[in-house]
Formats: structure tokens, sequence, C-alpha cells
């Protein structure tokens, strides 16, 4: 009886591990919040992550902050001409039963006047605080990667 609970415990352990990097406020899930290594002289850092809106209404992420900064913000890249630029955003609506990827290229957090860099090496991990219309706050803990995760290039998606 013992070797079949140890063997269960030891099976189901992955499958812990494996939703301990995500998130749940209301109707909204987050999934994966990450950033990646940067130099220890880069004057910024952006956050990237999904959230999925499970719901029947649309909410709004409308801020974001950080103890590891003095400045926390939206932004997106759009397209200008032949030119990608980015830009800072008031806020960013999560469709009724759809998801939007904060990802490279896209939406993402840009933490500006970083406070403190000892939190921004590989394998290591830094709050961030959403701030929601209806769903309120959550904080998630950022996974800090060398490379970014394969596929992280999305963009918007509502279902």
């Amino acid at each position: 009886m013992l070797k079949k609970t140890l063997l269960m415990a030891a099976l189901l352990l992955p499958a812990c591990f494996a939703h301990a990097h995500e998130y749940t406020s209301g109707e909204l899930h987050i999934a994966h919040p990450w950033s990646q290594e940067l130099p220890p002289n880069a004057p910024t850092v952006a956050a990237y992550f999904v959230i999925h809106n499970n719901g029947k209404n649309a909410d709004r992420l409308l801020s974001v902050t950080s103890p590891i900064s003095a400045k926390a913000e939206l932004h997106e890249h759009v397209k200008q001409g032949d030119l990608m630029k980015m830009q800072q955003v008031p806020n960013v609506v999560i469709p009724a039963g759809g998801e939007v990827t904060f990802a490279p290229m896209a939406y993402h957090v840009m933490l500006l006047e970083l406070k403190d860099r000892s939190l921004l090496a590989d394998g290591k991990r830094f709050p961030l605080t959403l701030r929601f219309e209806k769903a309120g706050e959550v904080t998630v803990d950022v996974a800090v990667q060398k490379q970014a995760p394969a596929g992280s290039g999305e963009h918007v998606h509502a279902q």
C-alpha cells in the first residue's frame, strides 16, 4: 500500500509543478509570466504572460506594479509604415471567452527605473501585480529566463 501511495505521489508531482506557474483571479487565468535575462546595464526589462478570460464578460487590465521598478507601463508594438514602434497604452481589454498574449513584438509590460537588479538573473523570479477592472488584483511571480520560450512571438487572440 505504501509503495502504491509513493508511486502515485511521484507520478503526480510533475503535474503539480506544471501548474505552479499559473494564476487565477475571478474568470481570468494568467499563464507562465516570464522575462528574459538582460545585461546588467539594461535600463528596462519587459514581462510577458498570457491572460485567458473564461468568463462571459470582457475585463480590462488597468495597470501593473512591481517592487523591482519605480514605474511599470502597459505597452504594445504597432507597425507604422515599414517600422515597428513601441507605445504605451492606457489599458488592455481581455475579451470574453478569449485571450491576450503579452509577448515580444506584441503587448508587454515595461518595467522602468529598475531598483532591484538582483532578481533579473536566469532562474530568479520577481513579483508583478496586475490590476484588473473586474477581477481585481493578482500578484504573479515572473520567471527570468536566459532564452525566450519557444513560440513566444505570438500576438492578440480572441476566441
